[in-house]
């Protein structure tokens, strides 16, 4: 069945590129209503209603961004439905005061304690999802890839490589399953590289980061205070970004993701590739079977303690 929120969560911060404070409110929704953002802060006459879904993609730098026929944008929105879609989530408003959500901590948990707090409550409808039935890749120009090919549930398979030390080679596969997001991934945090932060602020990004909020590397140490929650904190991150960028599919996916050093704007090619071919998947009524393999089945605060 389809969940939403039993109550509102609010949320309050600086976003991590623009460094603006932001305060998003997320509302319960009905049943087939999706995740939608709504921007409060535009006047009269501007349509305010952005969908978190793939076909309301727009160019983001370093972050995952939706926009709606006006040109009413929402940035930086993967933790927060990394959140959503881990804790089984599929219907929700979210009601924002600007244009980029806040980073928080850098991480999902935050967002995914909020909502084990608050609860869910189905909303009198099945689930529908996206069933993987062939395999489907996208290749950047730098080598990197996407992939999606079938399999019972949804799993996550991640590689990364740095020439920093303290990242270096790092590779980690988890099936979405029965509360792995929130005990594996939530609370993995966003990282740069020293050497990047100056470029990118340079560039009008990361006007908002600090120690606190990202993990900051410089060859074989990490700068940020209290130092790393994981060993591989940072492809568990990555797989986490993965988790939210899937979830502007509308639906939960059931396939195996494959990642190698893949970032948001190939992941939005690899949904757009998936939906240009239609022999590539099909959409089923999630039954009792299949619900016991989704994200967010059965999750509770014990869950989140075993992250911590």
């Amino acid at each position: 069945m389809q969940r939403t929120l039993r109550s509102a969560a609010r949320f309050s911060g600086a976003g991590l590129h623009s460094g603006e404070p932001a305060t998003i409110t997320v509302r319960p929704a009905p049943a087939d209503h999706g995740v939608r953002f709504v921007r409060t802060d535009l006047g009269p006459g501007v349509d305010p209603a952005v969908p978190a879904h793939w076909t309301a993609l727009a160019p983001g730098r370093l972050c995952t961004r939706v926009a709606n026929d006006a040109g009413v944008s929402v940035s930086t929105i993967e933790h927060l439905m990394a959140a959503l879609a881990g804790c089984g989530i599929h219907n929700a408003l979210v009601e924002i005061d600007g244009p980029e959500v806040p980073i928080l901590d850098g991480s999902a948990a935050p967002f995914a304690r909020r909502f084990v707090a608050c609860g869910t409550r189905e909303c009198g409808a099945a689930l529908r999802a996206l069933r993987i039935l062939r395999p489907v890749a996208v290749r950047g120009d730098d080598g990197a890839t996407a992939r999606l090919e079938p399999a019972e549930s949804l799993e996550i398979h991640f590689r990364i490589e740095f020439s920093d030390r303290a990242i270096g080679t790092q590779e980690k596969r988890l099936e979405m399953a029965n509360g792995t997001f929130l005990r594996e991934l939530s609370d993995s945090r966003t990282f740069c590289r020293a050497a990047d932060v100056e470029r990118m602020r340079a560039g009008g990004l990361a006007l908002g980061g600090t120690l606190e909020n990202a993990v900051v590397v410089e060859g074989a140490r990490v700068l940020s205070p209290g130092g790393l929650r994981h060993r591989d904190e940072a492809v568990r991150h990555k797989m986490l970004d993965a988790l939210g960028d899937l979830a502007l599919a509308g639906a939960p996916v059931l396939g195996l993701y494959s990642g190698h050093r893949a970032g948001h704007a190939l992941t939005a090619r690899l949904l757009e590739a998936v939906f240009d071919a239609p022999d590539s998947h099909e959409w089923i009524t999630c039954g009792p079977e299949v619900m016991r393999h989704m994200p967010g089945t059965g999750i509770g605060a014990a869950d989140l303690a075993l992250s911590a």
